[in-house]
């Protein structure tokens, strides 16, 4: 048993150094280009914000769009058959923004996942040289365009993303809502991110994503990606496919968003999409949770075998990990101490979401079903 949990710790400390040198490779803008860049010849920006029953979120969503710095060409809006308040919110908006367009989405057609056919409506009316593709619940800090702006320009073609700062409230939130973050950082080597054009390597966040027009149409917009669930990292890996630079930046100082309000919306909201993060393959998904299950909860079963000593430094091994990725992402870092119950958390509702994928019962979200 001592033999066994000694192994457990090393491959705890090979993990902790990866995600040591991962964390690297994850910039803010002002790291990645001089914000000293002229602000003669700037791309130009539309920002597309889909909603579908955000009564609770779209006011202070576009307040934020309109106290930028540097205001976007133009802010479209869907509104994507909401039975809330939404429509009447809206409409109030443009007496005060009369440049907000917004717009009543069409009937969802066959073969078309909801958001994605939100997004396809906006994209077909904007303008800009880069869209600025938005989650209602997103709030953007004043600085938030203007910090970007010059690495669109830098970049010219292609797509940036972002994981915006995760306001957390309830405990099922502080629990699973910064594993997003957590697991990208664990095992997605993001230097090849940005230098490697295989699809494998990308990383997105649907709330915060910058794609350039052209760069947008010649992959074929959401139109071909009409079927995924995952729209965000289908984006990206269309744009690796096409040899167009990509990119992840460290958003969380001017991108902010509370993405879940209870238990219920944490777990709906993780399992429909947590299953399809691995292509729905079976092996791979088990792979990580026999992995993570070692990793964060078998130690503790060697507690009746082995020196107490051997638990506790395992623990503090988990704890560094989670604690080196919260600090640098602005997560409150006493949850560092309780990535054991996060790890639980996430393998429930992994196996949750395959077992409504593999029995073919769908995932409910929004009023809409999806297999």
């Amino acid at each position: 048993m001592t033999t066994a949990i000694c192994l457990i710790i090393i491959i705890q400390v090979i993990q902790l150094w990866f995600v040591v040198v991962n964390l690297r490779y994850f910039l803010p803008p002002e790291k990645i280009v001089s914000a000293n860049v002229p602000l003669d010849d700037l791309p130009t920006i539309s920002v597309l914000i889909p909603a579908r029953d955000e009564e609770d979120n779209i006011k202070a969503c576009i307040e934020s769009v309109y106290n930028q710095s540097i205001l976007p060409l133009d802010v479209l809006v869907l509104n994507d058959h909401s039975v809330d308040k939404t429509g009447e919110i809206l409409t109030d908006l443009q007496s005060v923004y009369p440049t907000l367009k917004v717009y009543e989405g069409r009937e969802l057609p066959e073969g078309w996942l909801g958001k994605s056919f939100a997004c396809h409506q906006l994209a077909e009316r904007a303008q800009g040289d880069w869209f600025l593709l938005l989650d209602a619940d997103v709030r953007l800090m004043p600085l938030a365009i203007e910090s970007i702006l010059p690495v669109l320009k830098a970049q010219k073609t292609g797509m940036i993303s972002g994981f915006p700062k995760q306001h957390v409230v309830t405990l099922a939130e502080k629990l699973m809502v910064p594993m997003m973050l957590f697991t990208v950082l664990m095992h997605l080597p993001l230097k090849y991110v940005t230098q490697s054009h295989k699809p494998r390597f990308a990383a997105a966040h649907g709330g915060f994503i910058a794609i350039e027009k052209n760069s947008y149409q010649k992959a074929g917009g959401h139109e071909a990606i009409r079927t995924s669930l995952l729209d965000d990292m289908s984006l990206m890996k269309k744009q690796k496919a096409l040899n167009q630079p990509v990119r992840l930046l460290k958003v969380d100082p001017f991108v902010q968003m509370r993405m879940y309000h209870s238990f219920q919306s944490v777990w709906l909201g993780f399992q429909k999409n947590m299953f399809s993060l691995f292509n729905k393959k079976v092996g791979y998904m088990l792979g990580l949770m026999s992995y993570y299950t070692v990793l964060f909860l078998l130690p503790f079963c060697f507690l009746p075998w082995v020196d107490v000593r051997y638990v506790l430094f395992s623990y503090g091994l988990m704890v560094l990990t989670k604690l080196v990725i919260d600090w640098r992402n602005a997560v409150p870092k006493w949850l560092s101490f309780f990535i054991p119950l996060s790890i639980l958390f996430m393998i429930g509702i992994g196996v949750d979401s395959m077992y409504k994928s593999l029995t073919h019962r769908g995932y409910i979200w929004k009023g809409r079903r999806y297999q």
